[in-house]
């Protein structure tokens, strides 16, 4: 199954970075079939039943909360940036998130990452160290309710069983 899921996902990838030309389509099978023998013994992940229910989630539950933050954010920093005194509380705040396995946190700090006005600096176990440009909470809970929890509830549903 391993295999089948590599080359799903390297297909899928080339697909949508190449087009849907026949050249393409037959390329594409070829490349993907010699790398995912190559990169298999080296991947960590399966395709399982539950994997159409999470991926219906991530396209559309998460996506549009990630793009909705996305515009509110861009929004708050371009109005800092267009008042004439720019109102700023810059510092860290550590997060910590109840997210299991890797790629549900890199999921996670990605997408705040990618939230103008924060920048995820560093992951250490479950606890997410970051930068904004305006701390708004005074207690850790405070801050992951202003920076993180959206996001974690709907990450929390795609990656419940993906530990």
């Amino acid at each position: 199954m391993k295999y089948v899921a590599t080359f799903l996902v390297l297909y899928a990838s080339y697909l949508a970075l190449a087009g849907f030309h026949l050249q393409e389509l037959l390329l594409g099978a070829i490349v993907s079939v010699a790398l995912t023998f190559i990169l298999a013994k080296h991947v960590n992940f399966t395709l399982d039943y539950r994997f159409p229910v999470r991926l219906l989630v991530f396209v559309f539950a998460y996506i549009p909360l990630f793009v909705w933050q996305l515009v509110l954010s861009n929004v708050d920093v371009a109005g800092r940036v267009l008042r004439l005194k720019i109102p700023l509380n810059p510092g860290f705040v550590k997060i910590s998130t109840d997210l299991k396995g890797d790629f549900a946190k890199l999921t996670l700090a990605n997408s705040i990452t990618l939230t103008p006005g924060t920048l995820s600096v560093d992951i250490d176990g479950s606890d997410i160290y970051i930068h904004t440009v305006d701390v708004k909470g005074k207690t850790p809970e405070e801050n992951r309710a202003n920076i993180s929890e959206k996001f974690e509830k709907v990450l929390g549903v795609v990656f419940k069983w993906w530990i």
